[in-house]
């Protein structure tokens, strides 16, 4: 079948790749491997630019070496939402007995992935652009576009989970989806980029620690 992936970046990258040597995850190598005899139309990467950071200053650099590792599989699309840096006041979960209940801190959030998401999975459904799809997510927030395409357009939805079991979203289990699996260490590790792509820009290197 005609198969699109959508892979939400940031739950896959908190999920299963933060804390792994397998950052440099080559995307189309994956799908094949998660899907085999499956025709991979089209990959559909959805993420936001992070911002800098004091205590990591080389993140974006990081990222943008990786967004053109990507850019190299002829058939992916990135589609960028937006990180939203703000300071807010929160109370604290254990409030002194003197001095106040709250504290000012640096909020960070990353916006319009998963709008992002079932925008597209809704667009493609309506538009027959595949005959099957998978979601790399594990938002429920995506649980309603993948019913819809699922059961009011005609469209089988499979989910891979990156979060770890005990984590895993029952609302989109209840969709139900046509499966629920959860993406598993040992198929990403055999998914990695060569250390050294080309691209019109020249020369990409695996970043030190991926």
């Amino acid at each position: 079948m005609r198969t699109n992936v959508y892979v939400d970046g940031f739950n896959l990258f908190y999920g299963r790749l933060k804390k792994s040597p397998y950052k440099w995850l080559d995307l189309d190598a994956l799908a094949r491997r998660l899907l085999p005899g499956q025709n991979i139309h089209r990959i559909r990467y959805f993420t936001a630019k992070v911002v800098d950071w004091p205590d990591d200053p080389g993140k974006p650099s990081r990222q943008d070496l990786y967004l053109r590792a990507l850019a190299t599989i002829p058939h992916l699309s990135i589609h960028l939402g937006r990180f939203q840096v703000s300071k807010v006041w929160m109370r604290l979960a254990d409030p002194p007995l003197n001095g106040s209940a709250m504290i000012k801190v640096v909020k960070v959030e990353e916006k319009g992935t998963d709008v992002n998401i079932g925008a597209y999975l809704i667009a493609d459904a309506l538009t027959r652009d595949c005959d099957f799809a998978v979601v790399i997510s594990n938002d429920a927030d995506l649980a309603e576009p993948i019913r819809m395409a699922c059961h009011d357009y005609g469209v089988g939805v499979g989910i891979f989970n990156p979060q770890p079991r005990s984590r895993a979203s029952w609302q989109l289990q209840a969709v139900p989806p046509v499966f629920f699996r959860d993406l598993k260490e040992r198929a990403v590790a055999a998914c990695q980029f060569a250390p050294k792509l080309q691209d019109s820009e020249g020369e990409i290197q695996r970043p030190v620690g991926w």
